[in-house]
């Protein structure tokens, strides 16, 4: 099923470059209706009209889980053990979070940095489309209505505030999950499981990788959390971040930062720091 869906004004548009095609109804309503998506994708003629990517909002702006998978990357894993001896290790079982849907953000919107030691982690973030309990890996992408880009970021000194970190509300300040710019079914690119992810700071790269070198891979990531509890249409899956983030290197956010963040097939997320 072919479709770019955004949010515009808290409308569900399809999207295709700037061109926007209205589809009257909820982004949020919009993802209980996949085919009708699918359809009016096939079918789009001319445009009702375009939208810049200051005029969006995220994707899927209310959902009711969000996940996020750490230490998902190896290169990730060995950058960060090397700063922080929190014995970060690749255990057999995954290190999972969330980021409270409040802190979701637009493909364009500001990050409101708090503090000294705010971070950037680039990641693809994968959608539910269909509840799901206890499904196989060989049928997981059939759950995934699409994908998207996502920042994750990371207020580093309220993440290890805690003993032990409690990741929850150091990735979930207002403003820190920016998402988008659309959603975009699985189909419409080349292989999901290995798309180029990068992200630059002020048009300098600091991350640079492909997701086929995530270690816990999107089916392996919507087979095991639907082992633990059921996941719903819009529910979102951040799926980690590759190295070259701020904190290994000592080189936090700034007032005035642009970070771009672009995955390929995806588009690309272009967030200024205030």
């Amino acid at each position: 099923m072919s479709f770019r869906l955004a949010n515009r004004a808290g409308q569900a548009v399809l999207l295709d470059g700037e061109n926007y095609w209205s589809l009257g109804i909820s982004s949020m309503e919009a993802l209980f209706r996949l085919d009708e998506l699918h359809h009016r994708w096939a079918k789009r003629g001319a445009p009702d009209g375009q939208a810049s990517p200051a005029e969006l909002g995220p994707p899927v702006p209310d959902p009711k889980q969000v996940f996020a998978y750490g230490l998902n990357y190896r290169d990730h894993i060995d950058e960060m053990d090397e700063v922080d001896y929190l014995g970060r290790t690749a255990n057999e079982a995954p290190v999972v979070f969330t980021k409270f849907p409040d802190c979701l953000a637009g493909p364009a919107s500001p990050v409101k940095l708090v503090g000294g030691q705010c971070d950037y982690e680039c990641e693809m973030v994968a959608v539910i489309g269909a509840v799901s309990r206890d499904v196989v890996q060989a049928q997981a992408w059939d759950r995934v209505a699409g994908l998207m880009i996502g920042q994750d970021i990371s207020d580093r000194a309220l993440q290890v505030a805690a003993t032990p970190p409690q990741f929850n509300l150091g990735k979930s300040r207002e403003s820190f999950g920016p998402t988008g710019p659309a959603l975009v079914s699985p189909d419409l690119v080349d292989d999901p499981d290995d798309l180029a992810i990068s992200c630059r700071i002020n048009g300098e790269l600091r991350q640079n990788s492909r997701t086929s070198y995530l270690m816990r891979p999107v089916a392996e990531i919507v087979s095991y959390l639907s082992s633990v509890l059921t996941l719903h249409p819009g529910d979102l899956i951040f799926t980690g971040t590759p190295g070259g983030v701020g904190h290994a290197q000592g080189l936090y956010l700034k007032p005035g930062d642009v970070i771009r963040s672009e995955i390929e097939g995806l588009g690309a997320l272009e967030n200024t720091c205030v």
